[in-house]
C-alpha cells in the first residue's frame, strides 16, 4: 500500500496522467465528479484538462479508459474551451476506442463524437471520422461509418456535408468485410432519406445486387421529410420556441422549415466534370459537313455518346454547338435533326449553367424548325429547348421566342406556345415580371384567336400557367378584352397546372440562384402542393408565412409594396393583396346616400347643403366624429365621400368648412377600406384646393392618405394629369411641390415616369417661374432615384432651363434617396414576397430608361457591315465600328435583339490595334446605356470578354475597359457577373494587370451588394493565389477585396477553401483572413436597401457625369491608379516637365551645342559607395519593385543630376522613347572615352536600364541590350568587380527579360548574362537564375533553367547555391512541368550535372516521381550512350564560355573561386566518383610547378616519368581514353537498370512509413549479405547512410514520441538498421566509401541513439544499446581511417559548441576517439596526416588551450594532447611537414604545439641531427629567451652562408623579420663582408616583392563571401610548406609517388585496385574547410580539387636561384599552351642534372 498512498496525494491532474492504471482510474473518476459540479461553462477549471482530455480516451487499459471517456463526455458537454481539442480527441477515439471489443466503449466514443458536432466542430469532427475510414481495421471503418450515419440522422444534411461522404460511399460497397458493406448499406439508406434521388447517380456503378437491395430498403422509407432530432448549441433556443409553437399547434413554422430541407444536394454536385471536347473525333467538323448523311450521323452519335456524361467540364463549346445547329436548322435528314438535338440536350443537361451563353443562338433554330411534323423529331426538339431553357433565363431568350410568335406555320406557334408554357412552370412571380409578361401575354392573346384549333389550346396552356404563376392581379390588365367563354378557357387551365417550384422549390431556387427568401416563400407553397390540392391550398402558405417574416425586416417591404400596389409586378403575395386591394364598382348616388344615412347621424344628412355657414361647419364636425368612430368593416368610403362632394361639394366658399371636409376625406382614407372609385371622386376637388393658402395643407394631407391607401404611383398620374388639364399655376406648382415631397415619403417604386414627363415638361415651358422651380425640384428628387439617365428626356430644353436642371442634380449629387417611411403598413400584412428584393437594383435602372420607345437596329446590322468589321485591313474594321457607333448614337434607345453584332464586337476586344480596342469599348459602353438592363444577355457573350480587357499592358485601354465594365455593371446589376465560373476564370489567368483590375473592380462593386451568387465561391482560390502573387500590386489589391468577399461567403467557407494550399501559404493566408475577419464590413442590410438601391442599381452612373463625392474613395483608387503607371510608361513625363522647371526647353534650344560637348558622367569621388550607405542605411528606397513607381524614378533621377549631364538627364527620362534612344546613342559613343566616368555612375546606368526593360518599345530595348553588351565587355576587360548592391538591383530585371517572346532579346539576353559571370562570381548569378525559373512565364523558365545548366557545366558543381543538394531539387521539380521546353530544359540541366558529378546527382535530387525520374533517366541514357566520349566534346562546344571566362590573367581577379573550375569541370569524366575523375593533365600540371620550384636532388628515375607525361600533354584529346574502364564494377552498368532500382530503394530507407523503410533495408540487407551482389552498393554509400541517419532521426524525432505506435514496431525498424549497418561496415571497401560529413552524421545519429533513454525502458531496448555498440567498433575499424577520425574532431567540437548537447555526448565521442588512437599503430600509414591535423588545427582555434582549460570535464584536453602526442610519436619530426593545408601557420597554436612536443622527446633522446635542429628552431616563442633568439639567427646566417641552402635561409630570415619585426640583425650583418650584405638585402627586397605581390592579387579578387572558406590559398603557405620540405627526403619522391596513384585511378596503370590508398591522399594538396553536414560534404571533394588547382595558380612558386631573372611569370594555367609547358619541362629537366 505504500505505493497507493504516494500517488493518492497527488492533484487530478497528475493521477490522469499517472503510470498506474490505478492512479488514473481514481484521477477520472474525480475529473468527472469535477467536471459535474462545474456550473460556469467560462470556469478557468476547465482549461487544466485541456491537454490531457486526449489521454482520457486513448487510455491503454480497457477499465480505466471507460471510465476517461465518461469523464471526456462530460468535458466536451460542458466546456467551452473543449472545441480546441476536437481534432486530437476525435483521432483519438477513431484509433484507440472505435477498436476495442468492448460495446460500451464504443457508445461512448460515438457519443462524444456527436457530442463534439452538437459544439459546432461538426466539419472537424468529419475530417477525422473519413481519415477513419481509410484504416486497416475494418471495426474501425464499421464505428467511423457508425458515427456518421447516427450524426447524419440525428443533425441533418445542413449539419453533416453529404457530398464527401457520398464520394466514398462505392469504395465501401467494394470492402471485403462484409460488417463494412452492411454499414455502409444503412448509410446509404439514410443519406436517401435526406436527399433522395440527388443520391442515384453517385451510386449508379456499385454492384447491381447490392443497389436492388438499396433500392429495396428506399422504397420502404417514408415519404415525409426529414428533421434533424438535435440541434447545435447555437440552434438550440430556436428548438425550444419550435416546440411551444407545435404545442400551440400552430404548424406554419413547420411548414416552412419542410420546405427548408427538401434536397439542398443536387445530384449533378456530387458527380465528376468529364473533359470531352478533347474527345471528339479528330475529323468531327469535316465529317459533320461531309455530302453523306451516314458520314454526318456518324459524327453525331460520337458526340451523343460523349454528351450523356451527366456533367460536362466547362469549355469553349462554340464551335460544337455552332455545327449541331448547323445540323438542326439546314439538315434535310430529318433522323440527324433528332439526333443533333438530342446532342443539345446532352450538352445543356451536362453544363448546366455554363451552356447558358449559346443558347440564344440555338433557341431560335429550334423553335424554327419545330415546322416537322415527325413525331420523334419533335420530341427530341421539345427536349433540347427544354433542356436549354433551363440553363438560361426566360428573360435572356424572350426576345428570340417572341420573334418566333408570328411565324405563319401553326405547328410553330403551337409549339412555342406549349414551349412557354412549360418555361412559365419553372418561373416565379418574381422571375416572371411585369415587364416580361406584357409581350408573352400580347403574342398569346394573338393565338387564342388563331384560326387552327392546337395553336388556340396551346395558347390556353401558357395563358394560364402564367396565371397560375403569377396570380389574377398580374395577368388581368392583360386579359381586359378577352371575352369571358376564352377567360374562363385560360382560368380552367390554370386550375390544371402544376408548377415545377412547387414540387422542388429547393431545386429550382437552385438553379435559378434566388435568393434564400424567395425560396423559402415558394417551399412553404410546396408544402400544401404536396397534397396536389387545388390552387387555393398554397395560398394560406405565404399569408401565414408572412406574419412569421415580418419581425426580420418591416423595413425590407417599403418598396416591393408600393409596387405591389401598381398590379404591375406579380408576386404571390399579390394573391394577398386582392383582398386588400379594394376593386368596387360605382355607387349611384341614391345607393349612396342610403348607406351614408345608415351611418351618419339624419343631421348631418340634412345640413350638408344648408345655405348657413355655421350649420355647414357643425354638420361636418358632426361628421367627422362619426367618421372617427366608425369601424373599418362598417365604414361605407363610397358613399361617405359622395355625401362630402354633394353641392355645394369642392365649392364650398368657407375655408373652416373646407378644411374640415379635406381633413374628412383624409380620416375616410386612413381608416376605411378606400378604393380607387373613392379616390377619383374626391381627387378632382383636392386638385382645385391644393393651391389654396388655407386649404391647402389639407388638400396635400388627404392626397398622402389617398396615396397610401390607392398607391402612390395611380394616384400621382391622376392628380398629375387633373393639375395640367387645368390652367391655374399655384394649383400646378404645388402639385409638383405635393409630388416631390410624396416621392420622398413613399419611395419611387413602381411610379410610371412615362406618364407625368410630358406634364413636366409642360410645367418646364410654363409662363409662371413658380411651376417652373417646382418642376425642377421634382426632377432633382427623381433624379435621386433615376440618377443621370433623366437628363436625357430634357436635353433639348433651352440652355438657361438646361443648366438649372443641371445645377439641381449637382445638388442632389451623391445624397442616397431617404428610406420610405408611408406605403409600408397597409401591405405589409399582405407580406409582399422578399423575392423582388434579389431583382431590385435593377427596378430603378428600368423604370427611367424604360420612359422612351426603344428602336429595333437588328435590321441595320447586316452581315456586309459584320464582315467589315472582321475586316483585315483595320481601317476598313474602323469605318465598320464606325458606322455601329453611328446606329446606336442615332437610336439613343434600343431593344436587346441586335443580331450578330455581339459576336463581331467580340472579335474586336482582341483587335492588334490599340484604337480598334478602345473605339470598341466606348460602343459597348454606349450600348448598355442604350439597351438599358437587357443588356443582361450579353453579359457571358460581351462583357466577360471586356473583363479579359483590363488584362492589356496598355494603361489608356484598361481605364477604358474598366469604364465600360462599370457602365454595363450599372444596368445589368452584379448578379450577372457573379453567376457560373468566367469571373474566375478570368481570375485565374496569371495576368498581374487583370488580376489587380478585377480585384480593384470586385471590392468596390461587392460591398455594395446584399446577396451574391454561391459562384463566388469558384473565385477564393485565385484570390487566395493573388494574395501571394509576385506583383505587389496584385497582393495589394487581393488583400482589398480579401473583407468584402468574406463579407458574403463568411470565414468559414473561406478558411475550408486554404485546405487545398501548400502548409506555407496556408499558413499565411490564414493570418490573412483573421485579420480581413477584424475588418471585416457588414453586409448592407434591409432597410439600407431601399437608400444604397441605387449604388446597386443605377446611380453609378452618376459617377460619370461628375465625380460622386460618395464613391469617391473608390473612384479614386480607380482612377489614380492608371496615372503613376502612365507617367512610367513615358518616363514620367508630366513629373520630369514640372519638376525641372521651364528650364529645360529653353537651355535646350539656346544651347544645344556647347551643351553637349562635355563629359556625360561626371566622376564624384566615393559618390557611388555614398548612395550605397544610403542604401543601407534606408535613407532611400531599396531598388525593388514589380513595376516601377513614381517614387522610384524621381529617387534615380535626383541620384543621377551630380553625375550624369543635364541634358543626357533630360533625354534619358524623357516622354518619348526616341529620346530614350538618343540617349543610349550617346551613351554607347562615350563608353570607350569615359570609363572611369561610367564605372564611377555603374549603379545608377544599371538601375536606368532596368526601367527600360518595363518599356514596351522593342527598338528601345534592343538598343538597351546592345549597350549592355558593349558595357559588361568593358567592365571585364577593365577587370571590374560588380557589387553586390549593382548586381542585385539589375540582374533579377535582366533576368525578366529572358523570358521575352522575341528569340532576337533572348539571345542578347542570354549573351548578357554569359558576359556578367567575367565581372559577377558565378555562384551569386546562380540564385539569381534560380529566382527566375520560379516566374509564370514558361518562356522565362526554360531560358533560366537552361542558363543554369551553362553555369553547372563551365563552373562546376560549385555555383550551385546555397548546396547543390537544394538547387537541383529545385531544378528537378520542373521536370514535371507542364510546358515542354521547360522541362526539356530541366532535364538537360540534370543531365549537364550527371555529365560532371555522375550518379551522385540522383543523391542530389532526392526523390522524384516516378514518370520523371524514368523521364530523367532516358534522357540520360540519350544524353551519354558512353560517358567517355561526353568531355572531349564539352571542351569542343562550350569554346566561347570558357575562352572568355580564362582569356587571361585578369581572371585571377574575378573571383576565381567561380571561374577557374570551369576547365576541370568540363574535363570530367561522367563516372560516379568525383574524386576519380580528375584529369590527369591537370594534375600533372600542378605537380610540374612543385617540381619546378623544388631544388633539392633527384632519384634516377624522374627523368623518365617526366617524358611519360610529355606524351600526355601533346594528344589532350587522348587523355580522357582510359577512363573508359570504370572505377569499380557498379560503373560498368551505371545506365542499366540496378543503379535507378538501388537509388529507389534507398529513397524508401528514409520513408516515413515504417513498413516501407523496413522492406527497403531487408532488400539492401539481402544485397549486402552475398558478397557476388555487395559491389553493386558501390558507389551508392553516402546516399544510403544519408538515408539511414535521416530515418534514424525521424525514429528519434517523431516514431518515438507518437504515443499511438507500438514501440515493438519502433524497435523492429531500429534492428533492421542497426543490422544493414554492421552488414555494411563488414565490407571494408564499402566502408571506405564514406565519406566525412556523412560519418560524423552518422556517428552523431549512432551516440544520441545510445544515450536515448526511451530506448531503455522497453524490453528489448538494451539489445538494441548493446548492438549499436558493436556497429559503432565496426565503423571506427572499417571507415576510411581519415574520414573517421576528421569526422570525430568536428563531431566533437561541434557538441563542445552546442550547449544543447550533454556532457555524456561529447564523453563517448571522446571514447570513440581514444579508440581511435589506440588503432593508429595500425592505420598512421593510411591516414592523410595533413587534413587530420588541419582539422586539429581549427578545433584548437576555435578551443584555444585557455578555453578548454575551462571546460568542466578535463577529458577534451586530454584527449587532444593524447592524440598529437601518439601522432608525434608515430611520426617523428616528419609530422611538422604535414601542417601544408594551414595557413599562416606561424600564428597556428598547433605548430607550436607541435614544435614544443618535438622539442621535448628530442631533449629527452638527446639526439640532435641538423634537419632536427632547423625544424625545432625554424618556430620560436615570442617568450623565447635572448640566447636563443640568436643561436636562431646564427643557424639562418648559417644556412645563407651555405650553398644548397641560401634560399632556404633567406626565406626564413624574411619570415623572422616580419614576425618580430623589432629584431635586430645588425650584429650579424657587421662582421660580413659588403657584398653579402648586399646580397642579403637584395635577397629580402625580391622576397618582398614576390611575397607581396601575388599576396595582393587574390585579396583584390573579390571572392565571393561562400567561397571564402575555401579560398584560402596563399603565396605563403605554399612556399613555407616547401621551406619545410627536405628535397632529399619528401622531393620528387614523393610526387613520382601521387604521379603513380593517379595514373593507376585514371587506367594507365593496371595495379591492383585494392591496394589503392584511399581517395583523399591522391589529392595534391587538399584543403577541407570545416564540416558542415554530410550533404556539404558530397562535394567537398569537389572543392579540394578546386583549391589544390587555386593555390597554384594565385602564385607561381619562387624559381630556382638559377633561373630567378624573371622567365616565371604568374601565367595562369588556362593559357599554359604546351610550347611553354616544354620549355618548363626542359629548365626542370637541366637543373637535375
Amino acid at each position: 500500500m505504500g505505493d497507493d498512498s504516494e500517488w493518492m496525494k497527488l492533484p487530478v491532474d497528475q493521477k490522469c496522467e499517472h503510470k498506474l492504471w490505478k492512479a488514473r482510474l481514481s484521477g477520472y473518476e474525480e475529473a468527472l465528479k469535477i467536471f459535474q459540479k462545474i456550473k460556469d461553462e467560462k470556469s478557468p477549471e476547465w482549461s487544466k484538462f485541456l491537454g490531457l482530455i486526449k489521454k482520457f480516451v486513448t487510455d491503454s487499459n480497457a477499465v480505466v479508459q471507460l471510465k476517461g471517456l465518461e469523464a471526456a463526455l462530460v468535458y466536451v458537454e460542458n466546456a467551452h474551451v473543449a472545441g480546441k481539442t476536437t481534432g486530437e480527441v476525435v483521432s483519438g477515439v477513431v484509433s484507440k476506442v472505435f477498436n476495442q471489443p468492448k460495446a460500451k466503449a464504443k457508445e461512448l466514443g460515438i457519443e462524444i463524437c456527436l457530442m463534439y458536432i452538437e459544439i459546432e466542430k461538426g466539419e472537424a469532427v468529419q475530417e477525422e471520422l473519413l481519415k477513419g475510414l481509410d484504416n486497416k481495421n475494418p471495426k474501425i471503418v464499421v464505428a467511423c461509418i457508425e458515427t456518421l450515419r447516427k450524426a447524419l440522422s440525428e443533425f441533418g444534411s445542413k449539419i453533416i456535408l453529404l457530398k464527401p461522404i457520398i464520394k466514398v460511399l462505392p469504395k465501401l460497397f467494394e470492402s471485403r468485410e462484409k460488417a463494412v458493406r452492411d454499414e455502409a448499406k444503412l448509410i446509404a439508406v439514410e443519406i436517401y432519406r435526406w436527399i433522395r434521388d440527388a443520391l442515384r447517380p453517385p451510386l449508379q456503378n456499385i454492384n447491381p445486387v447490392q443497389l436492388k437491395e438499396l433500392e429495396e430498403e428506399w422504397v420502404k422509407l417514408p415519404t415525409g421529410a426529414p428533421k434533424p432530432a438535435r440541434f447545435l448549441r447555437s440552434q438550440q433556443e430556436l428548438e425550444a420556441k419550435l416546440e411551444q409553437q407545435q404545442s400551440a399547434g400552430g404548424d406554419a413554422e413547420g411548414g416552412g422549415d419542410d420546405g427548408d430541407e427538401v434536397p439542398q444536394i443536387d445530384a449533378y454536385e456530387l458527380l465528376e466534370a468529364v473533359e470531352i471536347l478533347s474527345k471528339l473525333p479528330k475529323d468531327f467538323y469535316d465529317k459533320i459537313e461531309a455530302k453523306k448523311w451516314q458520314e454526318r450521323k456518324e459524327a453525331l452519335e460520337a458526340v451523343e455518346v460523349l454528351v450523356k456524361n451527366p456533367k460536362l467540364e466547362a469549355g469553349d463549346y462554340a464551335d460544337l454547338v455552332k455545327a449541331l445547329k448547323k445540323v438542326v436548322g439546314k439538315d434535310t435528314n430529318v433522323m440527324l435533326v433528332a439526333l443533333a438535338a438530342k446532342c443539345l440536350t446532352g450538352l445543356a443537361v451536362g453544363l448546366r449553367k455554363k451552356f447558358g451563353q449559346y443558347a440564344g443562338h440555338v433557341v431560335p433554330t429550334i423553335l424554327e424548325k419545330f415546322k416537322e411534323k415527325k413525331p420523334q423529331v419533335v420530341q427530341a426538339l421539345q427536349e433540347a429547348i427544354d433542356a436549354i431553357f433551363l440553363t438560361t433565363t426566360l428573360q435572356n431568350i424572350s426576345e428570340d421566342v417572341l420573334a418566333v410568335m408570328d411565324n405563319k406555320n401553326p405547328t410553330i406557334k403551337q409549339q412555342t406556345s406549349l414551349f412557354i408554357a412549360r418555361s412559365f412552370r419553372h418561373c416565379t412571380a418574381s422571375t416572371l415580371p411585369k415587364s416580361l409578361l406584357k409581350p408573352f401575354c400580347a403574342a398569346l392573346l394573338k393565338h387564342i384567336n388563331d384560326s387552327a384549333p392546337e395553336v388556340r389550346d396551346a395558347a390556353f396552356e401558357a395563358l394560364g400557367t402564367a396565371l397560375k404563376v403569377v396570380g389574377e392581379k398580374a395577368v388581368n390588365p392583360f386579359l381586359a378584352d378577352v371575352d369571358k367563354l376564352k377567360l374562363d378557357k385560360i382560368k380552367e387551365c390554370s386550375e390544371k397546372v402544376e408548377l415545377v417550384h412547387g414540387k422542388k422549390a429547393g431545386l429550382v431556387a437552385d438553379k435559378k440562384d434566388f435568393k434564400p427568401v424567395p425560396g423559402r416563400a415558394a417551399a412553404s407553397g410546396a408544402a400544401g402542393d404536396k397534397d396536389t390540392k387545388d390552387t387555393s391550398a398554397p395560398k394560406p402558405g405565404p399569408l401565414k408565412k408572412a406574419p412569421a417574416a415580418k419581425p426580420g425586416g418591416p423595413p425590407k417591404k417599403g418598396k416591393p409594396a408600393a409596387q405591389g400596389g401598381t398590379g404591375g409586378t406579380g408576386t404571390k403575395s399579390k394573391k394577398a393583396v386582392e383582398t386588400k386591394e379594394i376593386v368596387e364598382p360605382e355607387l349611384s348616388i341614391e345607393v349612396c346616400e342610403e348607406k351614408a344615412s345608415a351611418v351618419l347621424p339624419a343631421t348631418c344628412i340634412q345640413l350638408l347643403d344648408s345655405s348657413n355657414w355655421k350649420e355647414r361647419l357643425a354638420c361636418m364636425e358632426e361628421f367627422q366624429k362619426a367618421v372617427e368612430l366608425m369601424d373599418r368593416t362598417e365604414m361605407p368610403c363610397q358613399a361617405l365621400v359622395r355625401m362630402l362632394a354633394k353641392k355645394p361639394g369642392w365649392k364650398e366658399t368657407n375655408f373652416q368648412v373646407m378644411q374640415i371636409k379635406l381633413h374628412i376625406v383624409a380620416l375616410i382614407a386612413q381608416k376605411g377600406n378606400f378604393s380607387k372609385t373613392s379616390a377619383q371622386i374626391v381627387l378632382d376637388g383636392l386638385v382645385d384646393k391644393i393651391g389654396d393658402v388655407k386649404c391647402g395643407n389639407n388638400a396635400k394631407e388627404a392626397m398622402t392618405a389617398i396615396a397610401e391607401a390607392c398607391v402612390l404611383p395611380w394616384t400621382a398620374e391622376q392628380v398629375m394629369s387633373m393639375a395640367f388639364s387645368q390652367k391655374n399655376p399655384k394649383n400646378q406648382s404645388e402639385t409638383l411641390n405635393w409630388l416631390s415631397n410624396a416621392i420622398k415619403e413613399f419611395g419611387f417604386s413602381g411610379l410610371n415616369v412615362k406618364a407625368f414627363i410630358s406634364n413636366v415638361k409642360t410645367a418646364l415651358a410654363a409662363t409662371n417661374p413658380a411651376v417652373r422651380t417646382s418642376a425642377i425640384t421634382l426632377l432633382g428628387v427623381m433624379y435621386l432615384y433615376v440618377g443621370p439617365s433623366l437628363r436625357m428626356f430634357f436635353e433639348d430644353e433651352k440652355p438657361a432651363l438646361l443648366s438649372q436642371i443641371d445645377a439641381e442634380f449637382e445638388k442632389m449629387q451623391g445624397q442616397n434617396p431617404p428610406a420610405p417611411t408611408r406605403g409600408i403598413s397597409k401591405h405589409s400584412t399582405g407580406g409582399t414576397d422578399e423575392g423582388e428584393d434579389g431583382e431590385e437594383p435593377d427596378d430603378g435602372g428600368s423604370d427611367a430608361v424604360d420612359l422612351l420607345p426603344r428602336t429595333e437596329i437588328s435590321d441595320k446590322i447586316t452581315s456586309e457591315l459584320v464582315s467589315k468589321i472582321g475586316d483585315k485591313n483595320w481601317k476598313i474594321r474602323k469605318e465598320g465600328l464606325d458606322e455601329v457607333a453611328a446606329i446606336i448614337n442615332e437610336a439613343k434607345f434600343i431593344q436587346p435583339n441586335i443580331g450578330e453584332l455581339p459576336t463581331a464586337l467580340k472579335g474586336r476586344l482582341n483587335d492588334s490595334n490599340k484604337i480598334l480596342v478602345q473605339q470598341t469599348l466606348t460602343i459597348l459602353q454606349q450600348l448598355a446605356v442604350a439597351m438599358g438592363p437587357n443588356i443582361k444577355q450579353h453579359v457571358k457573350n460581351l462583357g466577360i470578354p471586356v473583363i479579359t480587357v483590363l488584362g492589356d499592358s496598355k494603361n489608356n485601354v484598361r481605364s477604358a475597359a474598366l469604364a465600360t465594365v462599370n457602365a454595363w455593371a450599372e444596368q445589368t446589376g452584379m448578379k450577372e457577373w457573379l453567376e457560373g465560373e468566367d469571373l474566375s476564370e478570368e481570375l485565374k489567368k496569371e495576368n498581374p494587370f487583370l488580376r489587380q483590375e478585377l480585384l480593384g473592380w470586385l471590392a468596390e462593386k461587392l460591398p455594395t451588394l446584399r446577396s451574391t451568387p454561391t459562384d463566388l465561391i469558384l473565385c477564393v482560390p485565385h484570390l487566395y493565389s493573388c494574395l501571394e502573387d509576385r506583383n505587389g500590386d496584385v497582393r495589394k489589391k487581393a488583400q482589398d477585396a480579401l473583407p468584402f468577399f468574406m463579407m458574403h461567403l463568411g470565414y468559414e467557407k473561406m478558411a475550408k477553401a486554404t485546405g487545398k494550399l501548400k502548409p506555407t501559404s496556408k499558413d499565411q493566408v490564414l493570418a490573412m483572413l483573421e485579420k480581413a475577419k477584424a475588418n471585416m464590413p457588414a453586409k448592407p442590410t434591409a432597410s439600407a436597401k431601399a437608400t444604397s438601391k441605387p449604388v446597386g442599381g443605377s446611380a453609378p452612373a452618376k459617377f460619370q457625369p461628375a465625380s460622386a463625392p460618395a464613391e469617391d474613395s473608390v473612384s479614386g483608387t480607380v482612377d489614380s491608379k492608371p496615372d503613376p503607371k502612365k507617367a512610367k510608361a513615358l518616363g514620367v513625363s508630366s513629373k520630369t516637365k514640372t519638376a525641372q522647371g521651364k528650364k529645360v526647353p529653353s537651355k535646350t534650344s539656346l544651347k544645344e551645342d556647347e551643351d553637349k560637348s562635355g563629359p556625360i558622367f561626371i566622376v564624384v569621388p566615393n559618390g557611388k559607395e555614398q548612395r550605397m550607405k544610403d542604401e543601407k542605411g534606408l535613407k532611400v528606397l531599396k531598388w525593388n519593385f514589380t513595376t516601377p513607381r513614381d517614387e522610384y524614378i524621381e529617387q534615380l533621377k535626383t541620384q543621377m543630376s551630380s553625375c550624369v549631364a543635364k541634358w543626357l538627364q533630360d533625354e534619358m527620362f524623357h516622354s518619348d522613347f526616341q529620346h530614350h534612344n538618343k540617349a543610349l546613342a550617346v551613351m554607347v559613343d562615350h563608353l570607350e572615352s569615359e570609363k572611369e566616368g561610367v564605372i564611377g555612375c555603374l549603379d545608377l546606368i544599371l538601375k536606368w536600364v532596368t526601367l527600360r526593360f518595363f518599356d514596351t518599345n522593342t527598338s528601345v530595348l534592343m538598343k538597351t541590350l546592345e549597350y549592355l553588351k558593349l558595357l559588361f565587355t568593358l567592365l571585364s576587360d577593365e577587370e571590374y568587380h560588380l557589387t553586390e548592391n549593382e548586381a542585385s538591383s539589375f540582374i533579377p530585371y535582366l533576368i525578366l527579360k529572358v523570358g521575352e517572346p522575341k528569340d532576337v532579346i533572348r539571345k542578347d539576353v542570354r549573351a548578357i548574362l554569359n558576359r556578367m559571370c567575367l565581372v559577377y562570381p558565378a555562384s551569386k548569378m546562380f540564385p539569381f537564375i534560380m529566382e527566375g525559373t520560379k516566374s509564370k512565364n514558361s518562356k522565362q523558365r526554360a531560358e533560366c533553367l537552361e542558363e543554369l545548366g551553362c553555369l553547372v557545366e563551365s563552373y562546376g558543381m560549385n555555383v550551385c547555391q546555397p548546396t547543390p543538394g537544394k538547387a537541383l531539387k529545385e531544378i528537378a521539380i520542373h521536370i514535371g512541368d507542364r510546358d515542354n521546353a521547360v522541362r526539356n530544359a530541366a532535364l538537360n540541366t540534370i543531365v549537364t550535372v550527371y555529365n560532371v558529378h555522375g550518379d551522385q546527382v540522383f543523391k542530389l535530387i532526392g526523390t522524384l516521381s516516378e514518370k520523371d525520374m524514368s523521364m530523367l533517366e532516358e534522357r540520360i541514357k540519350r544524353s551519354a550512350k558512353r560517358p567517355s566520349a561526353a568531355p572531349v566534346k564539352q571542351v569542343e562546344e562550350k569554346p566561347q564560355r570558357t575562352q572568355s571566362t580564362s582569356s587571361s590573367t585578369n581572371m585571377l581577379r574575378k573571383g576565381p573561386a567561380e571561374d577557374m573550375p570551369s576547365r576541370l569541370n568540363q574535363a570530367r569524366s561522367m563516372s560516379g566518383h568525383p574524386e576519380a575523375a580528375q584529369m590527369v593533365r591537370r594534375e600533372f600540371q600542378l605537380d610540374l610547378d612543385e617540381i619546378e620550384n623544388d631544388n633539392g636532388t633527384v632519384r634516377c628515375e624522374m627523368p623518365e616519368l617526366v617524358q611519360h607525361k610529355l606524351d600526355d600533354i601533346f594528344e589532350p584529346v587522348l587523355i580522357p581514353e582510359p577512363k573508359i574502364r570504370a572505377v569499380s564494377p557498379h560503373f560498368d552498368d551505371m545506365h542499366s537498370n540496378t543503379a535507378s532500382t538501388i537509388n529507389f530503394i534507398i529513397s524508401q530507407v528514409a520513408s516515413g512509413d515504417i513498413n516501407t523503410s523496413i522492406q527497403a533495408l531487408t532488400q539492401i540487407d539481402e544485397v549486402l549479405r552475398q558478397e557476388d551482389k555487395a559491389e553493386a552498393m558501390s558507389g551508392h554509400i553516402d546516399q544510403f547512410l544519408i538515408a539511414t541517419f535521416m530515418q534514424l532521426r525521424l525514429i528519434y524525432n517523431t516514431h518515438m514520441a507518437d504515443e499511438k505506435l507500438e514501440k515493438d514496431e519502433v524497435i523492429k525498424l531500429y534492428s533492421c538498421v542497426i543490422g544493414n549497418l554492421i552488414s555494411l561496415f563488414q565490407i571494408e571497401s564499402l566502408a571506405r566509401e564514406a565519406s566525412t560529413g556523412v560519418l560524423k552524421d552518422l556517428m552523431h545519429g549512432l551516440i544520441t541513439l545510445m544515450l536515448d533513454s526511451r530506448i531503455e525502458d522497453l524490453e528489448e531496448g538494451q539489445q538494441v544499446v548493446r548492438s549499436v555498440n558493436l556497429l559503432v567498433v565496426k565503423v571506427l575499424e572499417k571507415s576510411d581511417q581519415t574520414n573517421i577520425l576528421s569526422a570525430l574532431l568536428v563531431l566533437l567540437q561541434d557538441s563542445l559548441l552546442a550547449t544543447a548537447s550533454s556532457p555524456k555526448f561529447s564523453e563517448l565521442v571522446m571514447k570513440c576517439l581514444w579508440r581511435m588512437v589506440r588503432l593508429l599503430p595500425d592505420t598512421i600509414n593510411s591516414i592523410n596526416l595533413d587534413r587530420i591535423l588541419l582539422d586539429i588545427h581549427i578545433f584548437m582555434k576555435v578551443f584555444p588551450k585557455e578555453k578548454l582549460k575551462q571546460c568542466k570535464s578535463e577529458f577534451p584536453i586530454r584527449t587532444l594532447k593524447t592524440l598529437l602526442h601518439t601522432l608525434c610519436k608515430l611520426k617523428g619530426p616528419k609530422i611538422l611537414d604535414h601542417l601544408t593545408m594551414i595557413d599562416n601557420k606561424n600564428e597556428s597554436e598547433l605548430e607550436a604545439h607541435l614544435c614544443r612536443m618535438m622539442k621535448h622527446s628530442m631533449d629527452q633522446t638527446g639526439s640532435k641531427s641538423d634537419k632536427e635542429t632547423e625544424k625545432g628552431a625554424s618556430r620560436i616563442d615570442e617568450k623565447s629567451s635572448k640566447a636563443k633568439v640568436n643561436d636562431f639567427l646564427a643557424e639562418i646566417f648559417k644556412k645563407i652562408g651555405s650553398k644548397e641552402n641560401t634560399k632556404e635561409g633567406l626565406a626564413e630570415l624574411y619570415e623572422y623579420k616580419k614576425k618580430y619585426s623589432d629584431a635586430d640583425i645588425e650584429p650579424f650583418l657587421k662582421n660580413s663582408s659588403q657584398f653579402f650584405q648586399s646580397y642579403v638585402e637584395r635577397g629580402l627586397r625580391v622576397i618582398e616583392m614576390e611575397r607581396e605581390g601575388k599576396g595582393r592579387l587574390p585579396t583584390s579578387a573579390g571572392i565571393s563571401p561562400q567561397m571564402e572558406v575555401t579560398c584560402v590559398p596563399t603565396a605563403t603557405s605554399t612556399v613555407s610548406s616547401l621551406g619545410n620540405t627536405n628535397g632529399e627526403e619528401v622531393g620528387p619522391s614523393v610526387y613520382l609517388e601521387r604521379l603513380k596513384i593517379l595514373r593507376q585511378r585514371c587506367g594507365l596503370d593496371n595495379t591492383k585496385q585494392d591496394d589503392r590508398p584511399p581517395l583523399t591522399s591522391l589529392l595534391s594538396k587538399p584543403a577541407v574547410p570545416t564540416v558542415a553536414s554530410s550533404t556539404d560534404m558530397l562535394h567537398s571533394k569537389l572543392s579540394q580539387l578546386r583549391e589544390s588547382r587555386e593555390q597554384h595558380q594565385h602564385s607561381d612558386l619562387d624559381s630556382n636561384q638559377t633561373h630567378s631573372s624573371g622567365t616565371t611569370t604568374a601565367s595562369s594555367p588556362s593559357t599554359a599552351n604546351i610550347d611553354d609547358l616544354k620549355k618548363r619541362l626542359e629548365r626542370i629537366k637541366s637543373s637535375r642534372k
